[in-house]
C-alpha cells in the first residue's frame, strides 16, 4: 500500500530571530516567526508525512498552545512523526519540498538541509529532494515579509 501526503507551511519574517530551515541556521537579518523555533520547510514536510497517513496536523500533536513547544527544534518534531509512521506500519519511500523565499539563496544549504532530514528520517538522502525558488518580488514572498515550503511524500507499507 502506498499513502500520498502533501502539504504548505508559511511564517513570517521578524527581526531578532534566528533563520532556520531544514534545521540549518542560515545567516539572515531576520528569522521566521512562530511557537516553535518556526522550520518551515520542516513544517511542510512533518505535515505531508502526517498528511499521507490522517494523522492530522502539527497543531494536533504539538498545538501552539503547549508552553512545552516554545522555542522548539522543528527535527524533534520531525523525528516524533517519524515514530508515528513506524508505528503504523509506514516508511517514507521519497518526499519532494519546495522553498519559497525571496532572500537569503538557499542553494548553498540545501544539502545539509537534505542530510538533516535524512537523518531524522533514517532514510538515504537521495529519498529527500529540496528546492528554493524566489518570488520574483511578488506576494508576501517577493515583498520578503516571509518564507513558505510546500511539500509532498509517498509513504509506503508491505501491509
Amino acid at each position: 500500500m502506498i499513502r500520498i501526503g502533501q502539504s504548505v507551511d508559511i511564517h513570517p519574517l521578524k527581526a531578532g530571530r534566528d533563520l532556520i530551515l531544514g534545521g540549518v541556521r542560515i545567516s539572515h537579518d531576520k528569522g521566521l516567526d512562530g511557537h516553535s523555533d518556526a522550520d518551515v520547510l520542516v513544517h511542510a514536510v512533518a505535515e505531508s508525512i502526517l498528511g499521507a497517513l490522517a494523522l492530522g496536523d502539527l497543531g494536533t500533536h504539538f498545538p501552539d498552545t503547549d508552553p512545552a513547544y516554545k522555542g522548539a527544534d522543528s527535527l524533534l518534531l520531525l523525528a516524533h512523526t517519524a515514530k508515528l509512521a513506524r508505528d503504523c506500519g509506514f516508511r517514507l519511500s521519497n518526499l519532494d519540498a519546495t522553498i519559497l523565499a525571496e532572500q537569503p539563496k538557499m542553494a548553498p544549504h540545501i544539502p545539509a538541509m537534505r542530510e538533516n532530514m535524512a537523518r531524522v528520517l533514517n532514510c538515504d538522502v537521495s529519498q529527500i529532494s529540496v528546492k528554493a525558488t524566489r518570488g520574483e518580488k511578488l506576494g508576501f514572498v517577493g515583498r520578503k515579509e516571509g518564507i513558505a515550503a510546500v511539500c509532498v511524500c509517498l509513504m509506503e507499507t508491505d501491509r
